[in-house]
């Protein structure tokens, strides 16, 4: 238990919260659940960027996905080491908060916000397309309507049922929701495995897949455009993070849930473009971009016939989770920047029987349902324009997330780390994680090629931004809170409350013995505010 003095030091935003707001968030989500919370976000995404980078990378498409997989393990290995330091709701605008300050971890907050809501709105569409796989009329749908032309109205309004479902889902509970990842995540990993085993086992051409290699390779603007689409097969890392706190004894399973997930990913990853360009020439691939994995499986012989309607049920499935974690992200998002004073409490708002912030999923699927309908009025390219969203709030995010992971390990060397990035360069007391300086170089150089390469992200994305530090200034005017400048926070209390809830006891004791330490060394016998 904490001392009388320790409780004392709770920061000014915590005591500010109604007692109505005490209503914490339940611990179930164990080994298997949070790897499936991961690989539903993570790994679900093939199913969608398969058919858009194809059609921008072509022959090259294994060199994109490839690209963006380095910048993913450098990524997931930096998200690896502070989530299991810091195991509560907020993932990475908590650790950007914590290493950088307020204002920018309000900004990774908004980016990842834009995150998980354009994840609803795009996985929703894809989980549609691919039941549109045995209703071919209403996948070719389109009219024109006004202004616009070849909107799939059928298809947009499948989206939308989809998604009001998973509201309902996520109302009921995190333990019904994740639940339904790790039976559907599991289904899914067999289908995938089976798909890239038979197709290299009996129809895989290495001719086939060099010839295009060396005859098709797309412009420089075309790769680089391909590997802004890459990067979605790897966003989703911020969901196991974000289900940190409510996952039981997250110090021992998030690195093994990370890790795991990192290795994996990356493994289906490269041998979906491998096996496809063996298989059949790039421009098949691209003309399904709503169900490409089904299209695939179904070229496959003997069980081609199948292996189609099986994989595009599975794949509706699966990406509907990933859709299913977009909604369980931005509540979880919005429940933490709600604790830490960045937004409103109202939007916070915990269910009294679910337990589950009940305001926080209406609210931001009904974001999500309307970044749909915007997609929609695109035209016939609406997964594109969602996912060119998708790619800028994803690499923003990552990128402050890599750049806390920096200011971290200079600001508190003393928290407990259970697991660390590899390869890092002692400075006295200090460790630099040179896989985390490359970590923000490969997202920085990320955010630029999507900024670079897409018309409609370019403006759309930093309005977005904007837009979300108005109301940032806005509020905090109206609390009489500073708008560049840190509430005080009293991070060592709030380390040992984070270690308690977790139960990780061991953990505990020897940082409360450092925290002991330093107040000695303070000579005030406080802690010290950070």
């Amino acid at each position: 238990m904490f001392e009388e003095k320790d409780l004392r030091a709770v920061t000014a935003v915590q005591s500010e919260i109604p007692t109505e707001r005490k209503i914490q968030l339940r611990r179930e989500v164990g080994v298997w659940g949070s790897f499936c919370w991961g690989y539903a976000d993570v790994g679900a995404d093939v199913y969608v960027a398969l058919g858009l980078v194809i059609a921008a990378a072509q022959g090259a498409t294994l060199l994109a996905f490839a690209t963006a997989g380095i910048v993913y393990v450098f990524v997931g290995l930096a998200y690896t080491e502070m989530a299991a330091a810091y195991p509560v709701a907020g993932g990475g605008h908590y650790f950007t908060l914590r290493g950088m300050g307020d204002f920018w971890g309000f900004v990774a907050g908004a980016a990842l916000m834009l995150d998980y809501t354009v994840d609803i709105a795009l996985f929703a569409m894809a989980s549609a397309g691919y039941i549109n796989f045995f209703i071919p009329a209403a996948r070719n749908f389109a009219v024109n309507f006004g202004p616009f032309s070849h909107i799939n109205f059928i298809w947009l309004a499948e989206s939308i049922a989809l998604i009001f479902f998973l509201v309902l889902l996520n109302i009921k509970g995190i333990r019904e929701s994740s639940l339904f990842n790790e039976i559907l995540g599991a289904l899914d990993m067999t289908l995938e495995s089976a798909i890239i085993v038979i197709g290299l086992a009996f129809a895989w051409s290495p001719d086939l897949f060099v010839h295009q290699w060396r005859t098709q390779f797309p412009s420089a603007h075309g790769l680089l455009f391909g590997i802004s689409i890459a990067v979605i097969s790897f966003v989703g890392l911020e969901s196991v993070s974000q289900a940190a706190q409510e996952t039981i004894r997250p110090a021992a399973v998030l690195p093994r849930t990370s890790l795991a997930l990192i290795i994996i990913v990356l493994l289906f990853a490269m041998a979906f473009p491998t096996v496809t360009l063996g298989i059949v020439p790039w421009q098949d691939i691209a003309s399904r971009e709503g169900d490409p994995v089904a299209h695939l499986a179904s070229q496959l012989p003997y069980i081609g016939f199948l292996a189609g309607p099986i994989a595009a049920i599975l794949a509706a499935t699966i990406v509907l989770i990933s859709a299913n974690t977009g909604v369980m992200g931005c509540s979880r998002l919005a429940y933490s920047m709600a604790e830490l004073g960045l937004i409103g409490h109202w939007l916070s708002g915990v269910h009294p029987r679910f337990r589950t912030p009940v305001r926080a999923i209406i609210v931001f699927s009904g974001v999500a349902a309307l970044e749909a309908l915007v997609g929609f009025l695109t035209g016939p390219k609406a997964l594109e324009t969602i996912a060119n969203m998708y790619a800028f709030g994803a690499m923003l995010a990552y990128l402050l997330s890599s750049m806390a992971l920096l200011a971290l390990r200079w600001k508190e060397p003393h928290t407990p780390r259970p697991y660390k990035v590899p390869l890092n360069l002692r400075l006295g007391k200090l460790e630099i994680p040179i896989l985390g300086i490359c970590a923000v170089l490969g997202t920085f150089a990320m955010l630029a090629i999507v900024i670079w390469t897409h018309d409609f992200a370019r403006i759309m994305g930093p309005l977005w931004v904007a837009a979300w530090i108005g109301y940032y200034i806005v509020y905090r005017r109206k609390t009489g809170r500073p708008v560049l400048g840190n509430l005080e926070r009293h991070w060592d209390t709030e380390q040992l409350r984070i270690l308690a809830d977790t139960g990780e006891w061991e953990l505990y004791e020897r940082f409360k013995i450092e925290v002991e330490r330093r107040k000695r060394r303070n000579g005030n016998g406080s802690v010290r505010p950070s």
